[in-house]
């Protein structure tokens, strides 16, 4: 009975003096060479092999062993601590005071046999500290070492981070490196700040060697049925101008049949985002808030937005302005009344400001769409539809009939109807002797419309910014971009598609043009667009594992001339590929943009898988015009599930304003623990 007892007590306090985040509410196994219980002490020593193990694997293995049941204080030696199947602490000596277990000259990893070297990385320090009631490890002297210690990273004079058994910590994170020509040496130092397990926020100090302090900010709510996003930041530079941005994005849901977004997208000036790292090459930046609602066969939203321009003017080129404040759009689509005919019910509502003009307009549709499948697989669609709309303009450009514009204030109305026929014959053939299958489909769609005249001209800076003839815009009821500048006349679209597949390979040809029966004003002299024919618009496109394809193009209808292209390769896969990208186009020449260049740029990039987990990948953007590189980048990078580690370059030769393109030098390094080990 007595061996029973102190075999009992042994459980007990060694369990308690070594968990270090082992389950307390498991079952606990313990085994040792000699153990010696002083009872008039309460003290235990025990020798030899020593193992403290649970169900889960964590365990604990030790050779000398000195517990104090009074005063919760004990030491051991040569100790082994496995937290989980990958978590481990080994240390010459660990000892216990209270709350604080402290292990000398030990080693730490959260990876222990992740690679089929051993463990991926590693820290070594000379003290370990771990506070149970706090949940932290405290390093001191500490260096980190990658692949089974071969690889050295750096070292500090102190560490600390959450153990393993922690979700969420607050607390400082892993700080990233950068270096730019233009600002110097950039150091971030985040700081984590966990609110709940939904609810955080990540705060960023960045020193730069050329400019003052940067502040950054990241904050992030998980709700039931929303989500909050806000990120911003702050300087004061050394010309003594406060530059700031902030980006928000809320989506709230408000039951199956509605949701509403807010976002914010502002900077304090044109150049901050290029400048200071944040731009994604976006012309201009939106905010906003937007009202969705749902039904089985209707839709409605309301939204607004406010926008600032981030383009300068170029040549003669005019910038889009105003802003639109608000845009409410309904739609309704009845069930099919009659052979799968339906009808449509839409209107729209717009108010733009901007630039001391203002205008309002309401549009309402009705549209009745009626498609048929005949005899030998030809399908017709009918449709027919009625608009009308209703402007107010307040000091607003309006075209004229002899191509100028002036200021109009009054109310414009026009009443638009409209309809097309629709038809298309899929052929297929499937070869007997292989497993191909081929379709060749002729279309045409004739649309018959009003004239527009003097009392149908409408502002120039709404919604609409002229058209352009592509394989896209074919088969549409209005080819403008926008709702305001409107189709003029009858038309004919046509062409046809060709298709071929089998279980490896997709090919796809598509040609097509346009006829217009009435002569109309040009109003862009290379659009695509004539008097009688079109140029021909069409893409080609091939597919299979590895390998992607793609061309769209327009030519002139006399000559074949290219005047639009745009192509792109890719072959590759998983992280080594080759990437070839090239847009040609023509400037279109019209009063804004006479005299600027074309459009001619050449996009490659390329990838290279070096082992299982590390790739280096580059990219350039190149000017065939003015035979520069606008950018390119390169790094390398090691992604394993335990750690990542990155060194990426990147050189953006854009200058505008007080911007002069910066090259950049970026280190990253964090290491994570997977939670399935513990």
């Amino acid at each position: 009975m007595k061996r029973i007892k102190l075999f009992l007590i042994v459980c007990l306090i060694t369990t308690k003096a070594f968990c270090l985040g082992v389950n307390m509410d498991e079952p606990k196994t313990i085994k040792s060479d000699k153990i010696y219980y002083n009872v008039k002490s309460e003290e235990i020593k025990a020798s030899g092999n020593t193992e403290v193990f649970n169900a889960s694997g964590q365990k604990i293995k030790l050779n000398e062993l000195s517990l104090s049941k009074k005063t919760t204080n004990a030491s051991a030696s040569d100790i082994e601590l496995w937290l989980g199947s990958h978590v481990y602490i080994k240390a010459d000596k660990i000892t216990r005071d209270g709350e604080e277990t402290i292990a000398t000259h030990a080693n730490f990893t959260a990876c222990e046999d992740c690679d089929m070297y051993g463990a991926a990385w590693n820290i070594h320090a000379r003290t370990i500290i771990h506070d149970q009631q706090e949940k932290m490890l405290y390093f001191h002297n500490a260096s980190f070492w990658l692949a089974n210690d071969n690889i050295p990273i750096f070292w500090l004079p102190y560490y600390e981070m959450p153990d393993p058994s922690v979700k969420y910590k607050t607390g400082f994170l892993s700080p990233s490196f950068s270096s730019t020509n233009g600002m110097g040496t950039q150091i971030n130092i985040p700081f984590y700040i966990n609110i709940s397990d939904r609810h955080d926020l990540t705060t960023t100090l960045s020193y730069l060697t050329n400019e003052n302090p940067l502040f950054q900010a990241e904050h992030r709510l998980n709700m039931r049925h929303s989500e909050f996003r806000t990120k911003g930041s702050f300087t004061h530079n050394e010309a003594g101008k406060n530059r700031w941005h902030v980006f928000n994005d809320d989506v709230i849901e408000m039951g199956d049949n509605a949701r509403t977004t807010i976002y914010i997208e502002r900077t304090s000036d044109k150049t901050y985002l290029q400048k200071y790292g944040f731009y994604d090459y976006q012309p201009y930046l939106d905010s906003g808030a937007k009202l969705e609602l749902f039904g089985q066969t209707s839709y409605a939203v309301a939204d607004t937005h406010i926008f600032q321009e981030l383009r300068s003017p170029s040549g003669n080129q005019q910038i889009a302005s105003g802003n639109i404040l608000p845009n409410i759009r309904g739609v309704y689509q009845t069930d099919p009344f009659w052979h799968e005919t339906f009808l449509s019910l839409s209107g729209d509502i717009l108010a733009v400001s901007g630039n001391s003009a203002d205008s309002q307009r309401a549009i309402g549709e009705a549209r009745i769409v009626s498609p048929w499948t005949l005899w030998g697989g030809n399908r017709l669609t009918f449709s027919v539809a009625s608009r009308y709309d209703i402007y107010n303009f307040d000091k607003t450009a309006i075209y004229e009939n002899d191509g100028t514009n002036a200021s109009f204030t009054g109310i414009k109305t026009r009443f638009l109807p409209s309809g097309y026929v629709e038809w298309g014959l899929p052929l297929y053939s499937a070869d007997t002797t292989s497993d191909w299958t081929y379709i060749i489909e002729p279309r045409a769609r004739l649309t018959i419309m009003t004239h527009n005249n003097k009392d149908s001209v409408f502002a120039i800076d709404n919604d609409s910014a002229g058209r352009f003839l592509s394989d896209t815009t074919l088969f549409s009821g209005n080819r403008y971009a926008g709702m305001d500048v409107w189709e003029n006349g009858n038309f004919i679209d046509y062409g046809a598609r060709w298709a071929a597949f089998n279980a490896k390979n997709n090919i796809e040809v598509f040609l097509g043009q346009t006829y217009d029966f009435d002569d109309g004003k040009e109003d862009f002299y290379d659009n695509g667009f004539r008097n009688g024919f079109s140029d021909y618009v069409g893409r080609i496109a091939y597919s299979r594992e590895y390998l992607q394809i793609s061309s769209r193009f327009r030519n002139d209808r006399d000559t074949m001339k290219l005047n639009h292209s745009e192509n792109s390769i890719y072959f590759g896969h998983d992280k080594t590929y080759i990437m070839l990208g090239h847009i040609w186009d023509t400037q279109p020449i019209d009063i804004y943009s006479d005299g600027d260049k074309d459009t001619h740029e050449i996009v490659t990039g390329v990838g290279l898988k070096l082992t299982k987990r590390t790739s280096i990948k580059g990219s350039v953007i190149y000017n065939l015009y003015e035979h520069i590189v606008q950018r390119h980048s390169g790094g390398i990078f090691y992604d394993h599930p335990c750690y990542y580690l990155s060194f990426e370059y990147q050189r953006d030769n854009a200058t505008k304003e007080d911007y002069v393109g910066n090259t950049t030098f970026q280190f990253k390094f964090g290491i994570s623990i997977d939670s399935k080990h513990y």
